[in-house]
């Protein structure tokens, strides 16, 4: 009756629910499993561009529609970004304040031409926890780091020590960050001048004058910190430094490089 209401042959109907999956089903389903240990394997941080692009330099035939579609059938979602709000550095200090010389400067073409340095607070249920970190401009990898229970001027200075070991920059190199006392202080103004680094900092009050170390803290606090705070700074330290070397430097695909890694970049420009 059901087949005579829809204008189809007894045959056919019994034809079609003996049927086995087609090609394009089977497709989908190995696609959907190559997906989904994708996903887990990139730390449930891809979405479906990401995703994409990673596929397909893996050698797999597929889009975006696609790749979202299958994702959605599996319930995968990266983690959402966070909302940027802008925070201004207190630079009430009597220390001198260097120009804004990378507003005037095109993108860098090659690394260990213009760096960024910013730092920023980490959430801990036994305190905060301070990070300071160093970033090439050209490539976006994080090139030096430091930890510490302190904001204070030996915080910075010990990620630009290690971005100077690991470097070994020409003079000339353009050193930006905001206009807070550590990067102004005297120390730090000193280890820019003993290795030829020119200084350049923030307008007042313009967090988007250092926008891609903004953009990087909200990336990091979204993909590595998330959703709660460990309990142990010593446990956050591990897993941020785990998130920057192992990941971030060599596997984060990035948008403005292409969808490369840091590391892979700079090896397409060597």
């Amino acid at each position: 009756m059901l087949c005579a209401l829809l204008g189809v042959s007894r045959s056919g109907y019994y034809d079609w629910r003996d049927r086995g999956p087609g090609p394009r089903q089977q497709e989908d389903a190995r696609l959907a499993r190559q997906i989904e240990a994708l996903f887990v394997e990139k730390r449930r941080t891809y979405g479906r561009v990401r995703l994409t692009h990673e596929l397909q330099t893996r050698g797999h035939a597929c889009g975006q529609r696609r790749v979202r579609r299958l994702m959605r059938a599996q319930g995968l979602c990266a983690r959402p970004r966070r909302r940027y709000r802008p925070q201004t550095t207190d630079s009430r200090h009597d220390y001198p304040i260097a120009p804004n010389l990378l507003g005037q400067r095109p993108a860098p073409s090659r690394p260990d031409t213009v760096w960024v340095s910013d730092l920023t607070y980490l959430p801990t249920t036994a305190g905060w926890l301070f990070l300071a970190v160093v970033l090439d401009l050209c490539s976006r990898r994080v090139i030096g780091w430091a930890f510490s229970h302190q904001l204070n001027t030996s915080l910075p200075l010990a990620a630009l020590r290690m971005a100077l070991t690991q470097r070994r920059p020409a003079p000339g190199l353009l050193h930006h960050s905001d206009r807070g006392c550590q990067y102004a202080s005297d120390a730090y103004r000193a280890e820019l001048a003993a290795h030829g680094l020119v200084a350049s900092m923030s307008r007042t009050a313009n967090p988007y004058d250092n926008a891609a170390m903004e953009s990087f803290y909200a990336t990091l606090k979204t993909e590595c910190l998330h959703p709660q705070p460990l309990t142990n700074p010593a446990d956050t330290q591990a897993q941020v430094f785990d998130y920057l070397e192992v990941f971030y430097n060599r596997e984060r695909l990035h948008s403005a490089l292409g969808y490369k890694s840091p590391v892979d970049f700079e090896h397409q420009l060597n």
